[in-house]
């Protein structure tokens, strides 16, 4: 009988504490999220930064295609906006 109880009690914290770490990291997850968002939307502004400059660039601007070079050559490539 007390095995049995014993296996019991086991098996109950066996499966309580990876529920618990499942919760806990849930709860990162959440907090974690308006950062999250932050940066996806820094990341469209500076994506669509760049795609204008690659667009002056295109079109002759000095400044630009400076910026553009500068950036090729730390291995960074820019295209041009979508149509």
């Amino acid at each position: 009988m007390l095995v049995v109880v014993s296996f019991f009690v086991l098996m109950a914290f066996e499966t309580g504490y990876p529920i618990h770490d499942r919760d806990g990291l849930a709860e990162q997850k959440r907090l974690q999220e308006p950062a999250v968002q932050g940066a996806m939307k820094l990341r469209q502004r500076l994506e669509g930064l760049a795609a204008k400059t690659a667009q002056l660039a295109a079109d002759g601007d000095e400044g630009a295609k400076a910026v553009v070079d500068q950036m090729k050559r730390q291995g960074i490539t820019l295209s041009t906006p979508k149509q």
